[in-house]
């Protein structure tokens, strides 16, 4: 069984709050997937091309880890919304952000899986992102997460 990992839940504050555009000049992707069980190894493929083309698939795991993280969105979105999803992702003034917005009000929850075969997408993306977070967005969510790309000491880590 599934228990809540410290009772955490996406942060609420303003500073976490939707992220209508990307900034200007940045680059920017954004892919509708219907809900088949390939959708998610498509995500990760259309992130992994992606930064391979903004030239950020070398740079300090950043790219693994956000095709990581980006899947588990998806595989999330796959498994409790059962609807399409939307991924976008946009990167701009050594920032990467990456969005999955489904049909499923309910926002995601970092659980302590223990020995179950499922439930740690939210525990990776706790433990890997910068800063990530949920907003409602029309009938659903969306729910994001941010890594650093400068390369400065620090930049792509969770700040306290």
């Amino acid at each position: 069984m599934l228990q809540p990992f410290g009772g955490r839940l996406p942060d609420t504050g303003p500073q976490y709050a939707a992220y209508p555009q990307p900034p200007t000049r940045a680059g920017h992707l954004r892919v509708e997937y219907e809900p088949r069980p390939t959708a998610a190894g498509d995500a990760r493929a259309a992130v992994r091309r992606q930064l391979e083309e903004w030239g950020l698939e070398e740079q300090d795991d950043v790219a693994y880890v956000c095709e990581l993280l980006a899947g588990e969105l998806a595989a999330n979105a796959l498994c409790h919304a059962a609807s399409r999803f939307r991924l976008t992702l946009s990167a701009s003034h050594g920032l990467l952000r990456c969005e999955v917005a489904d049909e499923d009000r309910r926002p995601p929850r970092v659980l302590d899986a223990g020995l179950a075969e499922g439930g740690r997408g939210m525990y990776l993306v706790d433990a890997l992102a910068r800063r990530w977070g949920c907003h409602q967005d029309g009938p659903g969510k969306t729910v994001w997460f941010e890594l650093g790309t400068c390369g400065c000491d620090g930049c792509g880590r969770r700040q306290p």
